[in-house]
């Protein structure tokens, strides 16, 4: 019998809302999508911040739920048997004991914590920038290191520094969905997932939970840890007021779900050990599952929890992915509307429609220039990097302009870019011999939506590009999969790979290989060379 459930997924820029009906397949049935705002440091009045507004995420919640019933007006809202989510992860929720936030959220983006993050980790003798007695202690309990200034650990101890009088009303500490749960439900809980993104969480078999050893060497009051909760499980019921202002019936059932970098892979179907996917969306990364937890503290790469217990996600991430296509679309092409309105007419000049076919145009011009961009190489780091090396001071370049070069250049240079740190951080996961990489990988995310893109992965990659229905969906997939075996629809995670079919293969052009090749040498050194650099400009 078909169950129907809604699923939200909660980005950096906005929440993608989806009411699905699961039975043989998994199938959105409809969906809808609300924006809110990002405060980077020029309105947090502090360098590197990036906030968000919970209540903001709440009313896009909540504008989204009642317009996928409108959609959908066959299905009731008695009919759904369960909500669940995925959200971004690393992000810093301080609620009291009432459930409201303290403070504004910090997203992942947030690096603001530099001092910190050099005071608890990088004093005496160093490896890959940590004093090594407290990176074998963490290496011990969770196989994992708070390295990066972007860890939630560090964004802690960055309101107890700054802001004490904050830091006292603490009562738990959340992350994204947690507090959405907590909205939903008044439930303060955390799922494993979540709970390891901390790098405070004890991985070893039968010692799973809080680690209080991790805790005391770096100052964390174990009161503001929440209950650990699977992905799957029931975690409570919608209440009155939530359901009221969501337009759900009370007593729905909420369930766990997971982090993005935990449910992407689900919602693709990458679900077995060996399979691979890759994820570009505002971040992006490549992720691959493995058996064992495997760490590269070199590369700030780590086998991490996810929603699948037998199981973890190898994970390199890229901080700004599908965000620099954003970013072109904004400072690039906009000027270009007059030449889209002769090819595009629309009769109107509506430049909103216009903006947002723009993605469409620049697929067109991407797909018409010639592979490898004209000798142009742009790096993907708009907003610092993470892996496979951590510098918030690493920027953006189109390396080798020419008098020759024009914007069509510039333009498949940065869809190339992205692609390139792909193979990069991909190549770095094939150097470790517990990872066994699939010859073929899933593509997801807003990213994957443009075959010219896909096809750009695939020979830069040189593998078979394997791609989903509604890619740009992915993540309220896999929170559907959550409710699907909390329901017993599936008996586990790894389940849901039938449920989900590749819908077209990208196979990668032998002809393209050399120039990729070439380019790619060069996009690698491009940091090496110019890390001083970096450093003088935005350090």
């Amino acid at each position: 019998m078909s169950k129907y459930v809604i699923t939200y997924d909660t980005g950096t820029t906005g929440i993608k809302t989806c009411l699905i009906r699961i039975d043989d397949e998994i199938k959105i049935l409809a969906s809808a999508t609300h924006g809110y705002s990002l405060s980077v440091e020029e309105e947090t009045g502090v360098k590197g911040g990036a906030e968000q507004d919970a209540d903001e995420w709440w009313e896009a919640m909540c504008q989204t739920t009642k317009t996928v019933f409108e959609k959908a007006p066959e299905i009731k809202k008695e009919q759904i048997e369960g909500i669940s989510f995925c959200s971004a992860m690393q992000g810093l929720v301080l609620v009291d004991k009432e459930g409201n936030c303290i403070r504004k959220p910090m997203t992942y983006m947030d690096q603001r914590a530099t001092e910190e993050l050099k005071e608890g980790f990088a004093h005496g003798i160093q490896v890959a920038g940590g004093e090594v007695s407290k990176l074998l202690k963490c290496l011990k309990y969770t196989k994992a290191a708070p390295l990066s200034v972007k860890d939630p650990v560090w964004k802690y101890k960055w309101v107890e520094a700054h802001e004490p009088e904050v830091f006292k009303k603490i009562y738990k500490w959340l992350d994204v969905k947690e507090y959405l749960i907590l909205r939903c439900s008044g439930e303060f809980v955390m799922t494993t997932d979540s709970a390891f993104s901390t790098l405070i969480y004890d991985t070893r078999k039968g010692h799973e939970g809080w680690c209080e050893p991790l805790c005391k060497t770096f100052g964390v009051n174990m009161a503001h840890l929440p209950k650990i909760m699977k992905s799957t499980d029931k975690v409570g019921e919608v209440t009155e007021k939530a359901a009221e202002e969501l337009g759900l019936a009370p007593g729905t059932a909420v369930f766990g779900g997971g982090g993005d970098a935990s449910l992407i892979g689900v919602g693709t179907g990458a679900v077995e050990v060996g399979d691979t996917h890759v994820y570009s969306g505002t971040s992006g990364w490549v992720c691959t599952v493995v058996d064992q937890q495997v760490v590269d503290t070199g590369a700030l790469m780590a086998a991490i929890v996810g929603a699948d217990p037998k199981s973890y996600n190898y994970f390199g991430e890229l901080e700004t992915s599908n965000k620099c296509v954003n970013w072109v679309k904004d400072h690039l092409a906009l000027d270009e509307i007059g030449v889209y309105l002769q090819q595009h007419p629309t009769g109107d000049n509506d430049y909103e429609h216009i903006a947002f076919n723009l993605y469409d145009f620049l697929e067109e011009v991407v797909e018409k220039a010639e592979p490898g961009a004209g000798g142009v190489v742009f790096t993907p780091w708009l907003h610092g990097n993470r892996c496979p090396f951590e510098d918030p001071n690493a920027a953006g370049m189109f390396f080798n302009i020419k008098l020759e070069t024009g914007k069509t250049e510039l333009i498949r240079a940065v869809v190339e870019g992205i692609a390139f740190h792909m193979r990069w951080m991909l190549e770095r996961q094939d150097m470790k011999k517990e990872v066994h990489i699939s010859n073929s990988v899933r593509f997801c995310g807003g990213g994957a939506l443009g075959s010219a893109t896909c096809q750009i992965l695939a020979d830069i990659l040189q593998k078979d590009v394997e791609v989903v229905d509604s890619p740009q969906n992915i993540g309220a997939v896999g929170a559907a999969a959550c409710i699907a075996v909390g329901l017993g629809v599936i008996p586990e995670i790894k389940d849901v790979k039938k449920l989900i079919p590749a819908k077209v293969t990208y196979h990668p052009n032998k002809a393209n290989k050399a120039v990729y090749d070439r380019n790619y040498s060069v996009f690698k050194n491009l940091y090496k060379s110019n890390k001083k650099n970096f450093a003088i400009l935005n350090g």
